[in-house]
């Protein structure tokens, strides 16, 4: 077995004392990053087509303000209902069953390659294939039924769309964080007499959760950017609020501003609650 080299100081050379290597490239690297970084800012700062004052104006605004609260709770509904739908399909997908494994990795590939705006665009353009919405027994009578285009409004393709787009990538997610666990922790768990539902929930689970909130913390925040895409089907979220405003008022790049400075707040504390979960659950492994 070879034994790496141990580093002996010179005689006469205390360690404690010695100054790091000046390293010119990384001063180099940082100057330049500092004289961009000033030439952006005065860019901001002295370009008036920006016009900040009207930006300020616009922030706060009941409009802007309630397109931001749909944006989020948007968000915060398709992620709950992708998630719930996306446990089930991991669990289907690990089965040993091969018809539902088959059915889900079907469903799992077919939504994940489709892009969310043409989905988007689909359900709300649904009331051309189904005319009505039918409730009765299959190829049998009808019972009741709803016309479409009633039932299927902007806010409810917008939720469909974007649960079934994000129960594809939460599905594979949760897979990820189950598979990563070892599977003598199953059979451990199983040897100290605990069942099946006890195992998971206390001792893969917790585990699992290490390697899947970060990456669900990612889709989470990408989400909330996505919807977005439901400006195109005429929703009033945060981009469809200061856009009504600018065909108003014609201050497109302003407006633009508002919307991003908004995004750029949320975000930022979305990303900031993310860290805390993943060293909440991180504990012990590093």
């Amino acid at each position: 077995m070879s034994v790496a080299p141990q580093t002996v100081a010179p005689p006469g050379v205390d360690v404690a004392s010695a100054r790091p290597r000046i390293r010119p490239l990384r001063w180099v690297a940082g100057v330049v990053l500092l004289v961009l970084l000033a030439q952006f800012a005065w860019f901001l700062v002295t370009n008036p087509r920006f016009e900040w004052p009207v930006v300020g104006r616009y922030l706060f605004d009941p409009n802007v303000l309630r397109g931001l609260g749909m944006s989020l709770l948007l968000t915060v509904i398709v992620m709950l209902l992708g998630s719930v739908f996306g446990v089930l399909l991991a669990a289907g997908r690990l089965s040993g069953f091969r018809p539902v494994a088959w059915a889900c990795g079907f469903y799992v590939t077919v939504f994940r390659s489709i892009p969310p705006l043409l989905q988007l665009i689909f359900w709300f353009n649904l009331g051309y294939l189904l005319p009505r919405i039918p409730l009765g027994v299959p190829f049998g009578p009808t019972f009741v039924s709803w016309p479409t285009n009633s039932v299927i409004s902007s806010l409810t393709a917008a939720v469909i769309g974007l649960t079934l787009h994000e129960a594809a990538y939460m599905a594979e997610i949760v897979r990820a964080g189950i598979l990563a666990v070892d599977g003598g922790q199953r059979d451990a768990a199983r040897a100290m007499g605990f069942t099946a539902r006890q195992s998971f929930v206390k001792v893969v689970l917790p585990q699992a959760m290490r390697v899947i909130v970060p990456p669900a913390g990612s889709e989470f925040i990408s989400l909330l950017k996505g919807t977005s895409l439901v400006s195109v089907i005429a929703m009033a979220d945060l981009l469809y609020s200061v856009q009504v405003i600018y065909n108003r008022t014609y201050e497109v790049v302003p407006l633009l501003i508002v919307a991003c400075a908004w995004y750029l707040v949320v975000v930022t504390a979305l990303s900031l609650g993310q860290r805390r979960l993943e060293r909440h659950f991180g504990k012990g492994q590093r």
